[in-house]
């Protein structure tokens, strides 16, 4: 899935990001960021992500308006 961050609180580490498809809101897990590339997000920031189990995105990667031409390599 891929969406947009809405909000990001550093000090918390509580987000928001609005999914492309259905405009959803889903709130960041508590290790949405972790193994990933991410020490912080930027509201407007595009990311791939997951759902975890409770519904919660995780597991975030850059979007592609990053740079396309160069694989994820995790």
């Amino acid at each position: 899935m891929q969406g947009v961050i809405k909000s990001y609180d550093p000090g918390s580490g509580d987000g928001v990001v609005i999914c492309d498809t259905n405009l959803n809101d889903y709130d960041l897990a508590a290790n949405a960021l972790q193994g990933s590339i991410f020490r912080m997000l930027r509201q407007g920031q595009r990311v791939v992500f997951s759902l975890d189990s409770d519904g919660r995105a995780t597991a975030l990667s850059l979007g592609s308006e990053v740079d396309m031409g160069t694989p994820d390599h995790h």
